[in-house]
């Protein structure tokens, strides 16, 4: 801005007629006023996950980013990793058959211990679900884009690991949840299961899912990023990241030569590439995750905490 690095407002920030899309990286509860304020100023915005602690807010800013033309994307980064793009390709050219069993697992342990806190445990500032709302989307988001899939009805259990957790010298409730389970049913007739954990001991952050159809299966690992793993009757591939043969989607993400590792900050290079890429003009790519796909994410959750406070099975809004 001119050369001017003083820190500045967000209304400031909201009345810069040369800054043209804005970041918002606060804590979650700020998402939907900083989100809607950026909007109604014309400006292009990618928002973190949740769009909105609820998915009446998250509708709210969908329904603003589509009449105001602007570009508004949520960063669902494990889109761009170009063996996720190789595993969609593939399901999509037909490879695995009709899916029949949808399932994987999110597991981390940065809060096994009741020492452990962070912001997001507060349900006034990160929303009433924490771990699935935190990384269990990230999963079902990533399992949807890749399969074709919808999760159109679950049931739910959630469970909170420590009662209280250290706060400075105190001790302070805890009113989310550290683990959540699934069973879940698709629009297109497969089932699936999910556990989510952030209190599992020497999983950093381990996203694997598994997509079985009757011709072969189809598996990934976010942690070990440079392979996909096809499981056929007679044998099983890998299929290594700049292998010959791969899918010209893949390959898209695909910028250094095969053997030269890729990781999850090349993900987020080519998650804003394509953000700014619509900015400019040159249209929104494929796959590009929308505010559409953060209110996705929000009636998921909504679903999750209906189910678990019932329960009982509920149905998915579509």
């Amino acid at each position: 801005m001119g050369g001017d690095t003083r820190p500045c407002s967000a209304d400031e920030m909201m009345s810069m007629p040369d800054l043209d899309v804005i970041h918002i990286c606060t804590p979650n509860h700020l998402h939907e006023p900083l989100a809607l304020a950026a909007i109604e100023a014309g400006k292009h915005v990618v928002c973190e996950k949740p769009l909105a602690t609820s998915a009446s807010a998250a509708a709210k800013l969908t329904s603003a980013a589509a009449s105001a033309g602007v570009v508004a994307s949520v960063p669902y980064i494990y889109r761009f990793y170009p063996s996720v793009r190789e595993a969609r390709a593939r399901i999509k050219r037909g490879d695995a058959g009709d899916l029949r069993v949808l399932h994987g697992s999110y597991l981390q342990d940065w809060l096994v211990s009741p020492k452990d806190n962070n912001w997001r445990v507060d349900p006034a500032l990160g929303g009433a679900s924490r771990a699935f709302g935190d990384i269990g989307v990230h999963w079902c988001d990533l399992v949807e884009f890749v399969s074709g899939h919808r999760i159109t009805r679950l049931v739910a259990g959630l469970l909170t690991a420590h009662e209280e957790r250290r706060l400075g010298a105190d001790n302070v409730p805890v009113e989310t949840e550290d683990v959540a389970s699934l069973l879940f049913e698709s629009n297109h007739g497969a089932i699936g299961s999910l556990m989510i954990s952030q209190v599992t001991h020497g999983r950093k952050n381990r996203l694997w899912f598994s997509l079985d159809g009757d011709l072969a299966s189809l598996s990934f690992n976010q942690e070990a990023p440079e392979a996909l793993w096809i499981g056929g009757r007679e044998a099983n591939l890998t299929v290594l990241r700049g292998s010959e043969g791969a899918t010209a989607a893949a390959a898209r993400y695909s910028p250094l030569p095969a053997g030269h590792p890729q990781g999850y900050q090349d993900c987020f290079n080519a998650y804003v590439s394509d953000v700014y890429g619509g900015i400019s003009g040159a249209g929104v790519p494929d796959g590009l995750p929308t505010f559409h796909d953060g209110w996705r994410s929000t009636v998921l959750t909504a679903a999750v905490m209906q189910s678990a406070a019932t329960q009982a099975w509920v149905e998915v809004p579509a």
